[in-house]
């Protein structure tokens, strides 16, 4: 069974718009393939003379987050230590000040008659960022030291140790200084260019109100990229799909040229993504799409500068052409994770990592911060 079909929709994200819940999946994942190198020479040190082989596990390991919603029931990492699968649960904290921290009943133990008995097939890997310390240890653990109480953040119940106990089992490892740095770096990256989101609501708010303020006639115009993106934009916030997607999705291929501004990929990025997600390809239809994104991924390249900017147009300025090129990325990386898993293209190589493709990542945020 595929991601598609092994997950229940969930209620989470009713609450959210659905790129806000991708961008919460994103942050998760970003935490959890940053700390995948750590945990396999952590483990590595612990079983001395032992071939470890740590991965991501779920139906999250390779896409980062679903597009149909739902949540995988599976740990964060499956560790293979000489062939015996061993299964790791991640939990990070941004802050050292909390008087409690809280891991969900459903991952600390299983329900039985007279209350919940721990896994014992699993552990966890806790991250305190701020004092770059660690905790690895046993849910039976969680159980002992912990109170069963409501957590008001969560909107449900947990296991909440106190701080005084947890600080009790927490280890300096200074080699997470650069990785927690690389996380609160993709972050702020992520949470940039996800402005652009309001940005195009604000603008399409300003365009519709001047319908009655200033007696302004709104033109949709065929054959226009920009109108075609405010349309699809406008479908996706109603979370409405267009009839004849797939025809939409060739036809808005054909914007893709030499000529392309980061602007111009981002809306015809963002119209490609949310078509593609409303679409079952055949081949001619899936190789054009191929294609579409290796071209795109050219144009990235081409306008990336050593200084941490993108250069496309002298009408954009610096900070407008990060974001843009930042939301063509992440889309694109999005793009080459599922086209690979759904349809399994290998003229695409998989990412590893969130940003992968920025390459000079810390000099992007010294300009966007």
């Amino acid at each position: 069974m595929d991601a598609k079909t092994t997950y229940a929709q969930s209620s989470d994200i009713k609450s959210r718009t659905y790129l806000e819940y991708r961008r919460d999946m994103k942050k998760k994942a970003i935490a959890e393939l940053e700390i995948l190198g750590w945990l396999q020479k952590k483990l590595a040190s612990i079983y001395k003379n032992k071939q470890v082989i740590v991965s991501k596990s779920g139906g999250d390991s390779f896409l980062w987050f679903l597009r149909k919603g739902g949540i995988t029931r599976k740990p964060d990492f499956e560790a293979k230590i000489n062939n015996e699968k061993h299964y790791f649960e991640f939990q990070y904290a941004d802050r050292d000040d909390l008087d409690f921290y809280d891991f969900k009943v459903s991952k600390v133990g299983k329900k039985v008659k007279s209350g919940r008995i721990p896994h014992i097939d699993k552990r966890f890997v806790y991250i305190l960022k701020p004092t770059l310390e660690y905790a690895i240890f046993e849910p039976a653990w969680i159980i002992k030291n912990g109170e069963y109480g409501m957590v008001p953040a969560w909107r449900s119940y947990a296991y909440r140790v106190p701080k005084s106990k947890f600080k009790r089992i927490l280890k300096e490892d200074s080699s997470l200084k650069r990785i927690c740095e690389i996380i609160d770096v993709k972050n702020c990256i992520l949470n940039y260019q996800h402005q652009l989101v309001d940005i195009t609501k604000n603008n399409l708010s300003y365009l519709l109100q001047k319908v009655v303020d200033e007696e302004r006639i709104v033109q949709i115009i065929p054959n226009d990229l920009e109108s075609f993106f405010q349309i699809c934009f406008l479908l996706n916030n109603l979370n409405k799909s267009p009839v004849n997607a797939n025809l939409w999705l060739i036809y808005l291929l054909s914007y893709i040229s030499e000529q392309n501004t980061t602007e111009d990929l981002f809306k015809i990025l963002y119209c490609v993504d949310f078509l593609y997600s409303k679409s079952e390809l055949k081949k001619n239809e899936l190789d054009k799409l191929t294609d579409g994104v290796l071209k795109c991924k050219d144009s990235i390249k081409k306008f990336e500068q050593k200084e941490g900017t993108f250069k496309s147009s002298l009408k954009l300025s610096p900070k407008d052409e990060i974001r843009y090129a930042l939301f063509s990325i992440n889309l694109l990386e999005d793009l080459t994770q599922d086209i690979i898993h759904y349809y399994g293209v290998n003229k695409l190589k998989p990412l590893q990592k969130i940003y992968q493709s920025v390459n000079y990542i810390d000099k992007v945020f010294e300009n966007i911060k």
